[in-house]
């Protein structure tokens, strides 16, 4: 495990401490990353390995995957679950006032449960080469069914941006990347707005110099192992 430490070690982010050039800047921890930036939270980040992921790992997210979170003596994985602890500590990105937490929650679980549920299906399937996706005219339903309540506002809740809005934008990036949302026009202004924000910009920037960083030092390694032999 390593250790990265960003103004503070009040909450931890695990994330991987290396990935295949890919997945870099649409890792999963990035939503906390961009929740924390968001709300000025101090926070650090720690990693566990992509390549063997052993015991410890499993201990703390039992399907072997990133990110989970730490705040004292509390761990939890799942990006939503973690979205909604940050929600709970700062106002900046969950409102205080039941009405608005109520909205913010929803919309979150939407994201989750109506949008990234056919989004992901949808992306390993094109993955596998498929010729046809059968999964596509659902996913476009959706968006279009998200591009009727984004055509009459800035943001999904409470009026403002919040969790619920780093966790929708970020299951929109890669549809949008493949050209999904051409016919969205509500939802690639909402996508641009959200990833204009310098906390986004921010959080991605320090993923990418983390894997980048991780680069450099398996370079390292490979280059003593060789001398060794």
């Amino acid at each position: 495990m390593s250790d990265q430490r960003i103004a503070g070690d009040d909450l931890t982010v695990w994330t991987y401490d290396w990935v295949p050039e890919g997945p870099r800047g649409r890792v999963r921890d990035i939503r906390l990353r961009w929740a924390l930036e968001e709300a000025g939270l101090d926070y650090a980040v720690r990693t566990v390995p992509f390549e063997d992921r052993g015991p410890e790992h499993l201990a703390r997210q039992p399907f072997g995957q990133v990110p989970f979170l730490e705040d004292g003596d509390i761990v939890m994985f799942e990006s939503g679950a973690g979205l909604l602890h940050l929600g709970r500590k700062s106002e900046t990105l969950m409102p205080r006032d039941p009405r608005g937490e109520a909205e913010v929650t929803q919309w979150l679980v939407s994201a989750l449960n109506s949008v990234e549920m056919v989004t992901v299906p949808w992306w390993f399937v094109k993955v596998l080469g498929a010729p046809e996706n059968p999964l596509h005219d659902w996913m476009m339903r959706r968006f279009d069914m998200l591009e009727r309540v984004l055509e009459g506002r800035e943001w999904l809740a409470a009026s403002r941006f919040t969790i619920a809005d780093i966790l929708m934008a970020d299951v929109l990036r890669i549809p949008n990347d493949l050209g999904k949302l051409e016919n969205h026009p509500a939802l690639r202004g909402y996508l641009r707005r959200a990833l204009a924000r310098p906390a986004f910009e921010r959080a991605r920037a320090d993923q990418l110099a983390h894997f980048e960083a991780a680069d450099a030092t398996r370079s390292e390694d490979r280059r003593t192992a060789e001398e060794k032999d």
